[in-house]
C-alpha cells in the first residue's frame, strides 16, 4: 500500500518564505540625514604677519688647520671649544729639529760667503798681474772660474735658508682668526703630514651668517630688504631657535647670492646676526621670521575651519544642493586663532567652520539658512 503526503499549501508556503529570504538578502542603502554644521564667509582682510624660513647658521670665516710640514705633534697650547686670537700659537711640529736644521743652514751659507770673499780676493788680484803680464793666463782663469762657483755656492745656501726657515715658520702653528677652535684632531706625538692631516677647525663667532633659501618670486622682495638695509626696523628680522624662544638681537641681509638653483629655483640669501654671548653655534637650525613691512591685504579663515590629512591641508566648501566638497588650501602664516591662505578658496566661498568633524567629501549639510527654508 502506497501512502501521497503531497500537500499543496506546503508548497505554497516553501515559495512564500524563499521569497521572502531572497529579498533580505539585497543590500539596503541607509539613508544619512544631512549633518548639522556652521558656516563661515570668506572675506579679505589685512594681515601684518611674518613669514618662517627654514635657517642654517654658518660662520662667516671658517678656517681648517692642516699640517705644512712632516713631523711628530711636541705642543698643543689651547684647550678644545676655547676662544683664540689671531695670532695665537697653537701646534708645534718639531720645533727645536726644524731650529736645528736653520742654524745649520745659516751656518752653511756663512761658509759660503766667507768662500766667495777668498774668490772675490783671488780673482782681484790675479786680474792685476794680469795687467801687468805677471801672470800666466790660466791662472786668471782658474781664478775667475772658482769665482763664479763661489758665488752660485752662496745663492743656493740662500736658497737653502729660506727653505729651511719657511719650514721652522710652520713648524709652529698660529691661529689665522679670531674666533672658536674646536676638539683637537690630533693628540701629543701623533705623526702628520703636509696637507693631508686635519687638526682642527676654526670659525668665527661674532657675528655669524644666517642662510636660507629664498624662491625666485620673491627675490624682488629681498633685494629691497637689502637696499633699506639699516633703515629697516629693528624687529624686521628676528630668529627663532630650536627651543622656540625669539633671539633677542635682530640681524639685516649681507647677500643674495648670484644665481638661482635651476633644480630648486630658489637662491641662497645669508643674514648676518650679532653674537656677543656665543648663543648661536655653527650648524643649529633654526626659523628665520621675515616680518611684513606694511598690513597687506590677505584672505584668513579661522584655523578651526582647516583639516590636515597626510601633511596637506583642507577645508569644507559650501557647493550647490547643500552639499559640501574638500578643497586643498596651500596655507601661509598662522596669526593667533587665524591662518592665511596663499591659494585655495577666495573671498566668498562658504566654509564649514563647526562640525568639521562630521562632515565628509560630498556630505550634505544642514545650516541655519537650510532649517528655515
Amino acid at each position: 500500500m502506497q501512502y501521497n503526503f503531497f500537500r499543496p499549501e506546503l508548497l505554497v508556503a516553501m515559495v512564500i518564505l524563499s521569497s521572502c529570504g531572497a529579498k533580505s538578502d539585497k543590500p539596503v542603502a541607509p539613508v544619512v540625514p544631512p549633518v548639522s554644521v556652521n558656516l563661515y564667509k570668506v572675506s579679505v582682510g589685512s594681515a601684518t604677519y611674518s613669514d618662517e624660513y627654514p635657517a642654517t647658521i654658518n660662520a662667516l670665516n671658517e678656517v681648517q688647520i692642516r699640517a705644512q710640514v712632516e713631523g711628530y705633534v711636541t705642543g698643543i697650547y689651547f684647550k678644545d671649544g676655547q676662544h683664540v686670537t689671531k695670532g695665537q700659537k697653537l701646534y708645534s711640529i718639531d720645533h727645536q729639529q726644524y731650529q736645528g736644521s736653520y742654524e745649520q743652514a745659516v751656518a752653511n751659507l756663512n761658509v759660503a760667503k766667507a768662500n766667495l770673499d777668498k774668490a772675490q780676493k783671488d780673482a782681484d788680484r790675479y786680474t792685476e798681474l794680469d795687467k801687468q803680464d805677471a801672470i800666466a793666463k790660466q791662472i786668471l782663469d782658474h781664478a775667475l772660474a772658482d769665482l763664479q762657483s763661489a758665488k752660485m755656492v752662496v745663492e743656493a745656501a740662500k736658497a737653502n735658508v729660506s727653505s729651511v726657515q719657511t719650514n721652522l715658520r710652520y713648524s709652529e702653528i698660529s691661529s689665522p682668526l679670531t674666533g672658536t677652535i674646536g676638539i683637537s684632531q690630533v693628540k701629543m706625538g701623533a705623526a702628520v703630514s703636509p696637507g693631508t692631516t686635519l687638526m682642527n677647525t676654526i670659525s668665527s663667532d661674532d657675528p655669524v651668517a644666517v642662510d636660507i633659501a629664498v624662491s625666485e618670486k620673491e627675490i624682488s622682495r629681498f633685494s629691497k630688504l637689502q637696499k633699506a638695509g639699516t633703515k629697516l626696523a629693528d624687529s624686521i628680522f628676528t630668529l627663532q631657535l630650536p627651543d622656540g624662544t625669539i633671539y633677542p638681537h635682530p640681524g639685516e641681509i649681507s647677500l643674495i647670492d648670484r644665481a638661482v638653483d635651476p633644480y630648486t629655483g630658489t637662491i641662497k640669501t645669508r643674514l648676518v646676526f650679532p653674537n656677543k654671548q656665543s648663543e648661536l653655534k655653527v650648524g643649529m637650525n633654526c626659523n628665520l621670521r621675515v616680518k611684513n613691512d606694511h598690513a597687506v591685504e590677505k584672505i584668513m579663515i579661522p584655523y578651526r575651519a582647516v583639516v590636515e590629512q597626510m601633511g596637506e591641508y583642507f577645508v569644507y566648501a559650501l557647493g550647490d544642493s547643500s552639499k559640501v566638497y574638500q578643497k586643498k588650501l596651500a596655507l601661509g602664516a598662522r596669526i593667533k586663532d587665524q591662518v592665511v591662505v596663499i591659494d585655495g578658496i577666495k573671498a566668498g566661498d562658504e566654509i564649514v567652520i563647526d562640525g568639521v568633524q562630521k562632515v565628509r567629501d560630498g556630505a550634505k549639510v544642514l545650516t541655519e539658512k537650510s532649517k528655515q527654508n
